[in-house]
């Protein structure tokens, strides 16, 4: 099984940290990274941006229709929010993709991960992945075979 492991942190405590501390703190997550690829369990991660170079697209009024299998907002105005939509203590900064026996075993691969010190992770089961990089994965069944 596949899990993403959403990591959650406080933007304006980490811009506060030191270069050099920051490099420190890096080097335990390139670390992290190194112990789930020898076992096997790395897919992927990334570093976001901030929240304050965010933007939120956000549908406003109308009504959601399935009209011949698509979801239309019909009457609605799609509209472009500055940032993240709510404010919050902590801002989802980062994300590692990983696969695991089970959501047990993604428990303990995110206990492992140095983010849990500085805020919470997130963990979720994937249940598909379309990648320009890799075939097609699906939690029913692995890799997906194209026809």
């Amino acid at each position: 099984m596949r899990f993403l492991l959403m990591l959650y942190a406080e933007e304006k405590a980490g811009a506060a940290i030191p270069p050099e501390q920051m490099a420190k703190a890096m080097e335990g997550m390139y670390a992290y990274q190194q112990a789930l690829e020898k076992a096997g369990a790395f897919i992927s991660t990334s570093a976001l941006g901030m929240t304050q170079d965010a933007r939120t697209l956000r549908m406003d009024g109308g009504e959601v229709k399935n009209i011949d299998g698509a979801f239309i907002n019909q009457g609605g105005t799609l509209k472009v929010e500055e940032g993240p939509y709510a404010e919050a203590r902590e801002q989802f900064g980062g994300l590692f993709v990983i696969e695991c026996e089970d959501m047990d075993a993604a428990v303990k691969w995110a206990a492992r991960c140095p983010a849990a010190q500085w805020g919470p992770i997130e963990i979720r089961p994937i249940m598909n992945t379309i990648s320009a990089n890799e075939a097609p994965w699906c939690a029913e069944g692995g890799s997906v075979t194209e026809e």
